[in-house]
């Protein structure tokens, strides 16, 4: 599917943000695969990337897969500024474009419990998963509401923003706002910050994927002929189509911030780990470079009943991003051994 791809959307009148400042309403965006069943126990929760749209995590939902229709009812939440939910492209003044207020992954989960518990009227949830920046809200949901979740399966993400992961935060933003047609936010729709965008995706390119997946020319697997028709077709193409500057550096800012460690209740990253009680398979890539498998291994070493699995290979970050069948049928065969204990 694509960007005509049917979604549903729940508003919640006021929905007062972390950092002090009320959506008047909040919207979140989602799109539901399957049948919730008579009892609500078949439901699991996958929530959405740094851009990616719900449409973008169907890779892994289908018949035959561990994120089956006929067995499971999936629902995918559309993130905060991801120009489907409240973002800075779609809400009306005052607190349009540059002036949305900043969004926090926590935000995110207590907005998604809003749809599960006041839409469905869901208890339990049998899996939160999700790639990136959708592990990230996997994790907060695990310590956000422990007893409600009864599995988690983060892969390419993690429970604590990084500092060198901030680092190259920082330089996306950096580049984003350097372009003179940024003027600070207020750019008219009509007349985006296009150079600022392409800096951007320059430089996405040098961490999606791994130095093996260059070395290798890994990027002929996906149609392009030349290091240069990649930057160009993949990463540049990726971040033109159709995606607004604010509502990037929303999401930036709530990667940036992302800790489990800041939940209410809680006093260190360490502390909120220990906390989970869902059983866990944690993912990380095998040479992802924002989220390498050394981190995630100290995230598991503070669980209770978590397991480390690496996916291997050259893929790097986007081992996660559905775009290899290999890397697929690996992640798939988690989630349905952890669906299946």
């Amino acid at each position: 599917m694509g960007p005509d791809a049917p979604y549903q959307v729940h508003e919640v009148p006021d929905f007062t943000l972390e950092c002090g400042a009320t959506l008047r309403p909040a919207k979140i965006a989602y799109q539901t695969y399957g049948e919730l069943n008579a009892d609500k126990s078949n439901a699991i929760v996958y929530p959405t990337w740094y851009s990616g749209r719900h449409w973008d995590n169907e890779w892994l939902i289908g018949s035959g897969m561990g994120l089956d229709p006929e067995n499971w009812f999936i629902i995918v939440p559309n993130m905060l500024g991801n120009g489907l939910s409240s973002s800075p492209s779609n809400t009306p003044p005052p607190w349009d474009r540059a002036r949305f207020p900043k969004v926090n992954v926590r935000d995110n989960v207590a907005l998604q419990h809003r749809l599960v518990t006041e839409v469905f009227g869901i208890e339990t949830l049998q899996l939160v998963l999700g790639w990136s920046m959708g592990a990230g809200q996997t994790y907060q949901w695990a310590v956000s509401h422990p007893e409600m979740v009864r599995r988690m399966l983060p892969f390419c993400g993690s429970s604590r923003t990084a500092p060198h992961n901030q680092v190259f935060l920082d330089s996306l933003r950096t580049a984003l706002q350097a372009d003179a047609t940024f003027q600070g936010g207020w750019y008219e729709p009509e007349a985006l910050p296009v150079r600022g965008l392409r800096a951007f995706a320059r430089i996405y390119a040098g961490w999606g994927f791994s130095q093996a997946f260059y070395w290798d020319e890994v990027w002929r697997e996906l149609g392009f002929t030349s290091l240069e028709d990649f930057a160009v077709g993949f990463w540049e193409g990726f971040f033109l189509d159709n995606r607004d500057p604010n509502n990037l550096l929303t999401m930036l800012d709530t990667w940036w911030t992302g800790d489990v460690g800041r939940t209410p209740g809680h006093d260190s990253t360490e502390d909120a780990l220990a906390s989970i009680k869902a059983k866990a398979i944690v993912m990380p890539a095998e040479k992802d470079l924002y989220f390498p498998p050394e981190d995630e291994q100290w995230a598991v070493g503070h669980m209770s009943n978590a397991e480390l699995r690496v996916i291997p290979g050259v893929w790097g970050h986007f081992a996660g991003g559905g775009a290899n069948p290999v890397d697929t049928a690996f992640i798939d065969a988690a989630v349905k051994e952890l669906l299946a204990s």
